[in-house]
């Protein structure tokens, strides 16, 4: 059997979840003893400077005997943020706020340099 047939035979239930920049895999798996295990595989878009991309990749191995401890402390820290900071995305927030600042900073600017050149005397040099 090649490895090819391997994966296949190994491969029995998959799922994706796309995320911007982030894609997560998620696939259930076959031991060698036909007992099944979760692989969760993060999968992240990276471009470098002449346009090429490549893929950097994190997996976690989940197994039958730990998913009740996984999944009670999942759900425990995904509620404990949700609680603590709400389903709000901080970042994207945050991003909206920088430019509102900037644009009423610029505002601003432009303000002070009008009302500051209305007080200069056009000089002209031609008369010196």
């Amino acid at each position: 059997m090649n490895d090819n047939e391997m994966m296949e035979k190994e491969e029995i239930f998959s799922k994706v979840l796309r995320a911007g920049r982030r894609t997560y895999f998620f696939d259930v798996r076959a031991t060698k003893a036909g007992d099944y295990y979760l692989t969760i595989t993060e999968s992240k878009k990276f471009t470098n400077d002449d346009g090429s991309f490549h893929y950097k990749k994190h997996k976690i191995y989940l197994y039958k005997e730990d998913f009740a401890g996984f999944t009670e402390i999942l759900n425990e820290m995904t509620s404990y943020i949700v609680e603590e900071k709400g389903e709000e995305v901080i970042s994207e927030r945050h991003q909206k706020d920088y430019q509102k600042s900037y644009e009423n900073a610029t505002e601003e600017s432009t303000e002070k340099i009008s009302a500051s050149t209305e007080s200069f005397t056009d000089v002209n040099f031609d008369d010196i």
